[in-house]
């Protein structure tokens, strides 16, 4: 049996780090994220869309108006990041495919 053998995990005082805590209680002045932008529906153009090729995968981006905003502040938004984008989605492909039966 060895003698010197290690019993417990030896790590280098180097990569010792001090513990941060984190949330309300240590940082009470830090501003919370506001809420994210209201979106307008455009009732005279389609709603449009657009693929990109992200990480090897394509994703489809969506060209969202901001509530009481210019059309120059128009962005391109992938679907996880507009607040309530089944409901818009729902109503755009609802429109798009009433567009196409008319046509």
């Amino acid at each position: 049996m060895e003698t010197f053998s290690r019993k417990h995990p030896v790590l280098p005082v180097s990569l010792d780090k001090p513990y941060f805590q984190t949330g309300e209680d240590k940082f009470p002045s830090r501003k919370k994220a506001s809420t994210p932008p209201e979106i307008v529906e455009i009732e005279d153009s389609p709603f449009p869309s657009r693929k990109i090729r992200l990480n090897g995968k394509d994703k489809r981006q969506y060209l969202v108006r901001l509530k009481n905003q210019t059309a120059e502040k128009d962005k391109w938004l992938a679907e996880y990041a507009i607040p309530d984008e089944n409901l818009h989605l729902m109503r755009f492909r609802a429109s798009t495919q009433a567009e196409q039966s008319h046509q």
